[in-house]
C-alpha cells in the first residue's frame, strides 16, 4: 500500500504565495511520476504539473512561470509551490501518484486553496 497525504492548503490573498506538500509512505518504491491536480466547484479536475523520476516537469498553461513542482526523494515529499495567487486558482488541490507493478494511479484526499482579499 501506499499513501499520500497533502497538506499546505488554506486562505490566500491575491498576489499572495503557498506551498502544499504530498508525504508518501508505505511501498512508495511502486511510485514513479507524481503530480498535482486541482478541481473547482463545477468544474473538471485538471492537471496542474506533473514530475518524473528524472526530474522532468510539465506544467499547465495557466501556471506556468507562477508554480513550481519539486520531488524531494530522500523525505518521498512532493511539492507545489505557489506564487502570484490568483482567484482563478481557488480550487482543492489533489497529490497524484503514478504507481507500478501493477500501474494504477493514487490520489491524496485533496488539500483546499482559498485565494480572496
Amino acid at each position: 500500500q501506499v499513501q499520500l497525504v497533502e497538506s499546505g492548503g488554506g486562505l490566500v490573498q491575491p498576489g499572495g504565495s503557498l506551498r502544499l506538500s504530498c508525504a508518501a509512505s508505505g511501498r512508495i518504491f511502486r511510485i514513479n511520476a507524481m503530480g498535482w491536480y486541482r478541481q473547482a466547484p463545477g468544474k473538471e479536475r485538471e492537471l496542474v504539473a506533473s514530475i518524473t523520476t528524472g526530474g522532468s516537469t510539465n506544467y499547465a498553461d495557466s501556471i506556468k512561470g507562477r508554480f513550481t513542482i519539486s520531488r524531494d526523494k530522500a523525505k518521498n515529499t512532493l511539492f507545489l509551490q505557489m506564487n502570484s495567487l490568483k482567484p482563478e486558482d481557488m480550487a482543492v488541490y489533489y497529490c497524484n501518484a503514478e504507481l507500478l507493478w501493477p500501474r494504477e494511479l493514487l490520489w491524496g484526499q485533496g488539500t483546499q486553496v482559498t485565494v480572496s482579499s
